[in-house]
């Protein structure tokens, strides 16, 4: 997930002055990522014309594949070894729109959205599995139905816990990861004060939001969960309600987290130092301790890897600062 700046309002009516070809030809309507990543983009410091801005990519096709009794959508251009996206919660395909066009000059870039996310059409139900176990069983399945592999995977938070297990439990199939603040919160019991920064998270995030969604209050689960990964309380209130609909298309996922048990698989550094591959870890400079601690986790526990700070930037990272993201983690792949 990502988050925009402040005067979020004030910085949505820069919309209105971009026209891209492609915000009107992906979907019928403005997609929420598309949205955001314009807003974030233009609350970036660095706000000097960039190739970002003057680019007017093609509409790509929506393709799908089925995987492990459902159909996962994904867009596929480029060519090249193969790169594959993967999406954290409240987001799906759509967020990696400003990586896609760059990385696809010198790969095969690959998009997809995970199990319960849009446009996928998987229902909630008391055997749901919300938990990055199932969604690494889809990325393995993902990639060898595709003929794929060794890849290089990109992930953000939830996507990148997912990449994550992918590669602890098929090595073979990941060529680099990348890891963007992933919240792999068994790695925060070892740590002095994590049960602190846990149970904060837990009591303050997850139990208000759980009861929001038991209540059938889905928007107000959504604004509680925001605010927490956020710090800003406030922050769903200040988007659109343009934004505020296409999020809501994400929300399956989160309801299901928010109240299933014994969500985080279980990850050791014991775990982490038999990873071989190639990592990069990568942390928002402004975001928050529960990330900035996780991160710091895996830097140690991991053997080959390598930790950037991405400046300007909170968990957002790919859409926060999409410049020097893209440059970043294209010289990690092109130097693997």
């Amino acid at each position: 997930m990502f988050f925009p700046c402040e005067n979020f309002s004030v910085r949505y009516e820069v919309l209105s002055t971009l026209n891209f070809s492609f915000m009107k030809k992906l979907t019928t309507a403005i997609t929420f990522s598309t949205i955001l990543a314009f807003i974030l983009f233009a609350c970036n410091s660095n706000s000097e014309k960039t190739e970002t801005e003057a680019t007017q990519p093609a509409t790509p096709e929506i393709k799908s594949v089925f995987i492990n009794g459902d159909s996962l959508h994904y867009i596929d251009i480029g060519k090249g070894e193969p790169v594959i996206f993967v999406h954290g919660t409240l987001d799906d395909y759509r967020l990696w729109y400003m990586q896609m066009d760059t990385f696809a000059k010198s790969h095969r870039v690959i998009a997809y959205s995970r199990r319960y996310a849009y446009p996928n059409r998987q229902v909630s139900n008391d055997s749901a599995d919300y938990s990055p176990a199932i969604h690494a069983k889809d990325l393995t399945g993902f990639i060898q139905s595709l003929g794929l592999g060794p890849v290089h995977l990109v992930g953000h938070s939830y996507g990148a816990y997912t990449a994550l297990l992918t590669t602890m439990e098929h090595p073979e199939l990941v060529k680099t990861l990348m890891l963007g603040e992933p919240p792999v919160m068994p790695l925060l019991q070892n740590v002095p004060g994590g049960d602190t920064i846990i149970n904060n998270f837990i009591n303050s995030n997850l139990i208000p939001a759980a009861e929001a969604f038991r209540s059938g209050n889905n928007e107000n689960g959504v604004s509680i969960f925001l605010g927490g990964v956020s710090g800003d309380a406030t922050l769903y209130s200040k988007m659109p309600q343009e934004v505020k609909t296409q999020m809501m298309e994400n929300v399956l996922e989160l309801r299901g987290i928010a109240l299933a048990k014994n969500i985080f698989p279980p990850v050791s550094c014991d775990n982490l130092k038999k990873i071989k591959t190639p990592v990069l870890i990568m942390t928002g400079q402004n975001t928050l301790v529960l990330f900035k601690t996780i991160n710091e986790e895996l830097n140690k526990c991991l053997t080959n890897r390598e930790k950037v700070i991405l400046p300007n930037s909170t968990h957002g990272l790919e859409v926060e600062n999409p410049v020097d993201f893209n440059k970043i983690v294209l010289a990690f792949i092109d130097k693997h």
